[in-house]
């Protein structure tokens, strides 16, 4: 199987320890090389906590207060988690937002997940009655979600599914922004009352 390269993130938040912290986790590792703001040529990717960062770049904005339009007046701001997010979550939202996918958190999105689609998503997410839309998971998303659901890690996935490593934590990671889950075990709750797996 092909090789990913590894993704140039540029980490630029207003705590300095919050910044080296999230730069030493996403440094440990395969897919993030994470470098300082005063290197702008390469980025793929930007870690900010101001949506008017001037670069060019899909941004992963850490916000506590939700981002009204993704493609509107916050434009280049692919994905908003809270603050506090996981590293493993913020590092996944910045896998998706440079392959091209939003996850914008609204809190007067639908509940549990508090994630809403964007509109181009209605047409590939099924409604509920209550005009609430469920996240579109692709097959693949579908049966590596049932393996979560089996308590299965990303090896046992990878082998199951006769793909790579990285290529199931990349589902994985995919999961857990498309339901808005802090973790694999918070994923699994939100798909089982979503009616996404039955265990």
């Amino acid at each position: 199987m092909a090789e990913s390269r590894r993704l140039t993130v540029l980490i630029a938040l207003g705590d300095a320890g919050r910044a080296e912290r999230l730069s030493a986790s996403l440094a440990a590792g395969e897919d993030f090389t994470p470098v300082t703001v005063g290197s702008a040529a390469g980025i793929d990717v930007a870690i900010v906590d101001n949506a008017a960062f001037p670069l060019d770049v899909p941004l992963v904005l850490l916000s506590a207060r939700p981002v009204p339009a993704v493609n509107g007046g916050a434009g280049r701001v692919f994905a908003v988690l809270p603050p506090n997010a996981e590293d493993g979550l913020i590092a996944a939202a910045a896998r998706l937002a440079t392959a091209g996918y939003h996850a914008v958190r609204d809190e007067d999105a639908f509940e549990p997940t508090g994630f809403a689609a964007e509109p181009d998503d209605h047409a590939n997410g099924s409604a509920d009655h209550d005009g609430a839309v469920r996240p579109a998971l692709s097959p693949r998303e579908a049966e590596v979600l049932a393996l979560l659901a089996e308590g299965a890690p990303n090896k046992v996935i990878a082998r199951r599914l006769d793909i790579s490593v990285h290529t199931a934590k990349f589902h994985v990671a995919a999961i857990l922004t498309k339901l808005g889950a802090a973790n694999r075990t918070d994923a699994i709750a939100i798909a089982m009352r979503q009616g996404l797996v039955l265990v």
